[in-house]
């Protein structure tokens, strides 16, 4: 059966400045993110207190800091204290040092005096930077035993060094913490101190570091030094460069979650690496997606530690690399979301350290809480529309924002454009089937103005934003074929992605002919999607794009064609050459449908491009009778056997043993051929 192919490219290239961001009224109203003020702009001295924090302030952290517990909900820093302007160490100490809450902005350098002096900072106190130009030179802070709900960012802590590069005797941190707990430091530049840049000690708890470059110096980063197996804490986003030891050492932590971390022991230099990340006494860690530059013993551990390691990348590092036992599972505690480690070094050196604009950075994506807006057709939420909730997200929003929709049928069109990363939609109702939201556009349904809406423009929800996922509802094109039959182009996409690390999780895709269209921003920008334990229906080439593709634990519905005929493809993949294309594993490929009738695949090469090399690799999978003893064929005068096509360890009536016409994967073949390695050092995680 010759089906029209009108399929055309869609590329849309996302704008990657960061931008001021002004906050809708209406999510100011539901009390939610804290979105960008520049820190250069706030005036006064430590005489003169604002009267309103800077929406900064607002900002809570995330991680382990984040974690209601010891009787303290998150940690919020003084946001509910007034806000003051410092420029001596007698004005610094006399607000860190205060019974009640401070915002207290450090706005210039401030020597300490003596060499060495760490003020004692009490609870429910955000100490931070004014732009950049917050430095403590020559001492640092300390954070006492019950001290909790404190702040420290956007600071330059540095040069309180004696001398001596393995010093013993002065006992001088950038931030030392004996039994503190909720403390969140970010956006700091630590480096050049006689002892530790941060030590973290006696039972402290609920830290999280994030986003600070620590460097130049013989200790990192110390934790634990206690028999008591009690600390929780995250460190994610940090950049440690040129330093000896400690980087971290973890010594009986109850939980230490460490991601998306750069580790680099720069060549020709004096400074060399003794270890990396060091797993002491009873830890238990899991390290996430980090990237260790030239690092020698780069991941170490005790014999009575554990270390759960994945997808971190190891360049040039040497000696010992060691991994063992059971951790925990981080997202028990709170959600995350993991960017790739052959990423970090480039995020990392644009995004660490104080900011001159720190709401507005766009480099920590997780340093707030998440937003929820809620939906609902009847009046009952926020918005009526998933669309109008939508356009309240500011542009480049830096943290997640859920839109919540409540049971009911939403007959509209969604898109999420490009500069609106970190949503997520899901449905409120007890079923995926209890939220739809659905719209009837076909390739050829004209367009107000004039012309056709085209195979991409006829798709119910598009996302062309990174970081999207969707839950626990319907999306669907009901574009009636029988009804439209003198209409020409009648693919109707439900759910077209153009975008990286989308996550679609316990949803149902429906249509009939171009269901599921998995596209990249670009040709030659990386788009990776995740499809797990969910439904995706249709009859022609219904799985199909040029993105890297992973359905995984879910049912793939084969559906008659409008004539009540059975005859279809599943997949259409249009993949570059050199990537990865669509993934079908541990899943059930079935549907009322005549045996004998549908393909798994056929290759399309996207206006007639021969330099594509599309892919679809199905493994694992139950496949009904009613896929083909040969699953593959031609299209478009491009021969399946040109491109990569295959099976491994099939099931079912629809399953059949290997031949010149159903190419199976060897073992080793089937080995680069897992879930992990189409998704490239990306772990989904729901948020």
């Amino acid at each position: 059966m010759s089906e029209p192919r009108s399929k055309a490219r869609h590329r849309h290239r996302r704008n990657r400045t960061a931008l001021a961001v002004t906050v809708p009224l209406a999510l100011t109203a539901a009390g939610t993110l804290a979105y960008g003020t520049d820190l250069g702009v706030l005036g006064g001295t430590g005489r003169q207190a604002s009267a309103a924090a800077p929406a900064w302030a607002a900002d809570t952290a995330d991680g382990f800091a984040s974690v209601n517990s010891l009787g303290q909900n998150g940690t919020y820093g003084g946001r509910d204290g007034k806000t003051v302007t410092v420029k001596t160490q007698a004005e610094l100490e006399k607000y860190a040092t205060a019974a009640e809450p401070y915002v207290i902005v450090v706005a210039g350098t401030i020597a300490m005096n003596p060499v060495g002096k760490e003020i004692k900072v009490q609870s429910d106190k955000t100490i931070v930077g004014q732009g950049t130009s917050g430095h403590i030179v020559g001492g640092g802070f300390f954070l006492g035993s019950g001290v909790h709900n404190v702040i420290i960012r956007n600071l330059t802590i540095r040069d309180a060094y004696q001398g001596v590069w393995n010093d013993k005797d002065h006992d001088f941190d950038a931030i030392q913490m004996d039994g503190a707990h909720h403390v969140w430091i970010d956006h700091n530049d630590l480096r050049h101190m006689a002892d530790g840049l941060i030590d973290v000690r006696k039972d402290s708890t609920n830290v999280t570091v994030s986003w600070n470059k620590l460097s130049d110096n013989n200790k990192t980063f110390g934790i634990g030094w206690t028999e008591n197996v009690k600390t929780d804490i995250t460190i994610h986003h940090n950049w440690i460069r040129e330093t000896e030891q400690r980087n971290p050492s973890t010594d009986n932590a109850a939980h230490a979650h460490l991601y998306n971390n750069f580790l680099e022991d720069a060549a020709g230099t004096d400074i060399k690496s003794s270890y990396g990340n060091y797993s002491r006494g009873a830890t238990k860690m899991v390290l996430e997606n980090s990237y260790f530059q030239g690092i020698k013993n780069p991941v170490i551990k005790d014999s009575g530690a554990a270390i759960v390691q994945r997808g971190s990348v190891f360049s040039g590092t040497s000696g010992r690399n060691e991994s063992g036992g059971s951790a925990f599972d981080p997202k028990a505690y709170y959600p995350y979301t993991l960017d790739q480690a052959a990423d970090l070094p480039s995020i990392l050196r644009s995004g660490v350290g104080p900011r001159s604009n720190l709401g507005t950075t766009g480099a920590s994506t997780k340093a707030a809480a998440a937003t929820t807006l809620t939906v609902a057709a009847d009046g009952s939420g926020q918005y009526r529309t998933v669309q109008a909730a939508v356009n309240a997200v500011p542009a480049n929003n830096p943290a997640r924002v859920v839109i919540a929709v409540k049971p009911g049928t939403y007959r509209e069109l969604v898109k999420v454009p490009s500069n609106k990363p970190h949503v997520t939609i899901q449905g409120t109702g007890g079923s995926r089937k209890d939220t739809t939201i659905v719209y009837n556009n076909a390739a050829g349904t004209p367009k107000p103005g004039g012309g056709t809406y085209g195979t991409g423009g006829s798709a119910t929800v598009a996302v062309e934003a990174d970081d999207f996922q969707a839950r626990n509802l319907t999306i669907s094109n009901d574009f009636d074929e029988k009804a439209n039959q003198s209409l020409s182009g009648h693919q109707a996409v439900a759910l077209r992605t153009a975008a990286d690390k989308v996550f679609l999780d316990g949803i149902i895709v429906s249509g009939d002919q171009d269901t599921l269209l998995v596209d990249t921003a670009a040709k030659d920008r990386l788009g990776r999607v995740y499809v797990s334990n969910s439904y995706v229906v249709g009859n022609v080439d219904f799985i199909f794009g040029r993105a890297t593709a992973v359905v995984d634990k879910s049912v793939i519905t084969l559906k008659k064609r409008w004539d009540g005929t059975s005859a279809g493809y599943v997949t259409a993949p249009s993949t570059a050459a050199n990537r990865k294309g669509i993934l079908i594993a541990n899943s059930t490929v079935n549907g009322d449908v005549s045996n004998g009738s549908f393909y798994l695949g056929r290759p399309w090469h996207a206006g007639g491009d021969a330099s594509l090399d599309p892919q679809t690799t199905v493994r694992n999978t139950s496949l009904s009778g009613a896929v083909k003893s040969t699953p593959w064929t031609d299209m478009s005068g491009f021969s399946w056997k040109d491109d990569r096509f295959a099976e491994y360890k099939n099931s079912g009536a629809g399953a059949g043993s290997a031949h010149s016409n159903r190419p199976h994967l060897s073992d080793a073949q089937a080995a680069d051929q897992e879930v992990a390695d189409w998704l490239a050092g990306w772990t989904p995680s729901a948020s």
